[in-house]
């Protein structure tokens, strides 16, 4: 049994101790030829093998006794045998510690560990979830949002996280739009690609980084109804145009690995799907990381109904290119056997398990399987001071102003009787959000306590609880639809308050993984409440927490200022005090659209034009009969303290026919404010339908009151062109629309020939 910490190590020793021999020669020379995971994986059993393939969940507290009997103990001995390849839910230096000792000291081979987790928008330290992130539409923010997770997660011998999610999503009605960058996959490809660039660092081996994983490939975001797990049906034109660029953008900058997705797409769920994982996406992007299974994911093709039994579902995912299964014991049970009758080819695994230890090679895992096991770095991160003020940051720049009249906000500091409604004003743990597997519950600073922190006078009344029991990440939440306590209180309270700031909207764990939802109001006696409140006073400043868009038509008709502020993480409360009293100006801009009615649904700005766009006097047009085919809040939108104009469009060509774009915005307000400047393109005429408009840059400026920021953009041929029915990238000459504007309405015009 090899008792190394490395075989590279060993191979090196070898080397220079017998450097004349020609045993030493052939050994030098298999390096050469091979490779070191090359060299490793030819002293492999098949088993051993498939121990690289299996991904098993913690099963068991490595600091306690040994398992005595049951699962645990099976697992205990596949490890202790070489026969695991990662765990996942496995955090905290001792822990991995001992688990690694494992894997190193106690197998054959002595191959470490690779140790997986879910950090998705921090980890002891939470940022706002991804969605209220890309509100922000700062890439650099959203690089050192997921450059601090990194930090945090690794000290806890981390070395590996299941993010980013680059779904691209339409329906609001899906729980897990909180976890993606919304409905554009230009602004998603960049997003995911600054995110894969936090996580990663510029050196994958340093002790302070994270494999990346992009995630869930493919068409997850469609699942049909927005109901979680469900069926997918696209085009072609679809597929390659809006659900893959953000998948092939972060294969670009490197990703290290890609998980597959739970749904069918076409009828082919994505662990067996061999069109997706090898022939595009190991084949046509050659992409050299490896591909993880979702949870179980490679036995729900049993569910599906394109899997007989587990053993048929281990050989339809291992042919289609699923190279590491989580969770599912479908290789680990049936993946020999299926190799030994010829159902699976060898090469095909050997591909899997090169990339396995190509990652781990690339993390430095083979030279000190216990970089990530640093106890004094541990110590030292927990609610770091400077993580703090990086998520305030990103936070206060999340929140999106929807509304303003009068320009209610911001609001004073001395503003006198300031009255403070809403049962998740006080709440510490529901703004952390769904993913907070590394952090404390009850944790976030409350809006209550980011007010006092401003030391404002205010009173409070909680009105009705919004939830009748504790919330759980793995329970569906239990609204409180029996107990109106408080409300009648709120209401008498705000007849005489000079400003009320109401807190409304869904609690944390009413989205994310498994919370779909058909109604998008705001739950429980929520509404009931705001509109009582209202008869008595409208001077009210409504603050919406969310993980989606929410259907705010009631409160955009009534309510004088409202803010968008999803949920922040930690520093929720003090990110909302900064943007109430003005001590930051609101820059954010919508990611999705906010929809009128949950039968808009899936619904974004980048649609196709129909053949009968209308409007029209005649009913024969493609239209509501009772709503609106306009959101509420259109993708792109937020307003501002201040005011801007937009003026001098200019669009010109250069000689290879790249467009030369250039608008000057003007600050006609009395704040300082920074402005998300948007572009769009519409290919007017193209062998394929294209959308109306098209994001194709952005620039986020500051400006000051009374001056003029001339922002540029240069249009390419990789802007103008799509891919067409056959998955192929053409460029096609013709007339081209370039629009710039605050958002995906307000747009300044003028079209081109190319």
């Amino acid at each position: 049994m090899i008792k190394s910490n490395t075989i590279l190590s060993i191979l090196f020793i070898v080397v220079t101790l017998f450097s004349c021999s020609k045993q030493t020669q052939k050994v030098t020379s298999e390096i050469v030829e091979l490779g070191a995971m090359e060299l490793l994986l030819s002293k492999m059993t098949l088993e051993e093998k498939i121990g690289q393939m299996t991904q098993y969940n913690g099963f068991w507290d490595a600091t306690g006794p040994v398992p005595e009997e049951g699962s645990s103990m099976e697992k205990y001995n596949d490890l202790k045998n070489g026969r695991v390849g990662s765990l996942l839910n496995v955090s905290g230096v001792d822990e991995v510690r001992k688990l690694q000792e494992i894997a190193v000291n106690e197998t054959r081979l002595g191959i470490p560990l690779i140790f997986g987790l879910d950090v998705i928008h921090g980890h002891k330290t939470l940022a706002p979830i991804p969605l209220g992130e890309v509100a922000s539409w700062d890439l650099e923010a959203i690089e050192k949002s997921a450059r601090m997770a990194a930090e945090e997660a690794s000290a806890r011998g981390i070395n590996w996280t299941f993010a980013p999610m680059v779904d691209i999503t339409r329906d609001a009605r899906w729980g897990r739009v909180m976890e993606g960058a919304g409905e554009d996959p230009f602004l998603g490809s960049l997003v995911g690609k600054a995110r894969v660039r936090g996580f990663q660092g510029n050196d994958l081996s340093k002790n302070n980084t994270l494999a990346a994983t992009a995630k869930h490939f493919a068409g997850y975001g469609f699942a049909e109804s927005g109901r979680d797990y469900n069926a997918a049906d696209v085009g072609s034109v679809t597929l390659f145009n809006t659900i893959l660029p953000p998948f092939k953008a972060c294969i670009d900058v490197d990703v290290a690995t890609v998980m597959n997705s739970f749904n069918t797409l076409n009828g082919i769920p994505a662990t067996g799907d061999t069109y997706l994982q090898r022939d595009i996406l190991k084949g046509e992007w050659g992409f050299k990381g490896f591909v993880i299974s979702d949870w179980g994911s490679a036995g729900e093709m049993v569910a599906h109904g394109f899997a007989k039994d587990l053993k048929d579902a281990a050989i339809i995912a291992a042919n289609a290119g699923s190279d590491m299964d989580m969770e599912s014991y479908a290789y680990i049970r049936h993946l020999a056997e299926a190799i030994e009758e010829g159902s699976v080819p060898i090469k095909y695994v050997d591909d899997a398990v090169i990339r396995i230890l190509k990652i781990k090679e690339a993390l430095g895992l083979f030279e000190d399987p216990f970089r990530y096991c640093d106890k004094e770095r541990e110590n030292s991160l927990p609610y770091h001071k400077d993580h703090a003020a990086l998520v305030r940051d990103i936070a206060k720049k999340s929140i999106v102003l929807l509304k303003n009249e009068d320009a209610l906000l911001p609001l004073k500091k001395d503003q006198k009787n300031i009255l403070v409604i809403g049962d998740l004003a006080q709440d510490k743990n529901s703004p952390l959000g769904s993913w907070r597997i590394g952090s404390d519950d009850n944790t976030a600073i409350s809006v209550n306590e980011g007010l006092e922190n401003k030391s404002v006078s205010f009173s409070y009344e909680p009105g009705p609880t919004l939830i009748s029991e504790p919330a759980t990440f793995i329970k569906e939440v239990v609204i409180n639809n029996e107990d109106k306590s408080g409300f009648d209180e709120a209401v008498n309270k705000a007849k005489s308050a000079d400003v009320i700031i109401m807190v409304l909207g869904e609690h944390g764990f009413q989205s994310g993984e498994g919370r779909s939802r058909t109604e998008l109001g705001f739950p429980g006696f929520q509404q009931q409440l705001l509109e009582a409140v209202h008869a008595v006073n409208q001077n009210i400043v409504l603050v919406v927490m969310s993980g989606r868009p929410l259907i705010l038509n009631w409160a955009d008709e009534h309510v004088p200022a409202i803010l968008e502020t999803w949920q922040l993480g930690t520093e929720t409360g003090n990110a909302i005090a900064d943007v109430l009293f003005g001590d930051y100006n609101p820059s954010g801009k919508l990611p999705m659209c906010f929809p009128r009615s949950v039968g808009q649904l899936p619904l974004y700005y980048n649609k196709l034009n129909t053949g009968r766009p209308g409007p029209s006097d005649m009913v024969f047009w493609s239209h509501y009969g009772d709503e609106s085919n306009e959101p509420l809040y259109p993708f792109g939108y937020g307003l501002s303290y201040t005011k801007y104009e937009y003026s001098n469009l200019s669009v010109t060509k250069d000689g290879t026919n790249n467009i030369l774009v250039s608008i000057d915005v003007k600050n006609v307000g009395n704040f300082e404010g920074e402005e998300v400047v948007q572009l769009y393109i519409r290919d007017v005429v193209a062998s394929v339908a294209r959308p109306i408009k098209e994001l194709k840059g952005f620039e986020k400026v500051s400006i000051n009151p009374g001056s003029v920021q001339t922002v540029k953009f240069k249009v390419t041929k990789n802007e103008l062109g799509f891919f067409n029915t056959n998955g192929k990238f053409v460029f096609e000459a013709g007339n081209f629309e370039i629009m710039v504007g605050p958002n995906s309405v307000e747009l300044e015009k003028k079209t081109i020939e190319l």
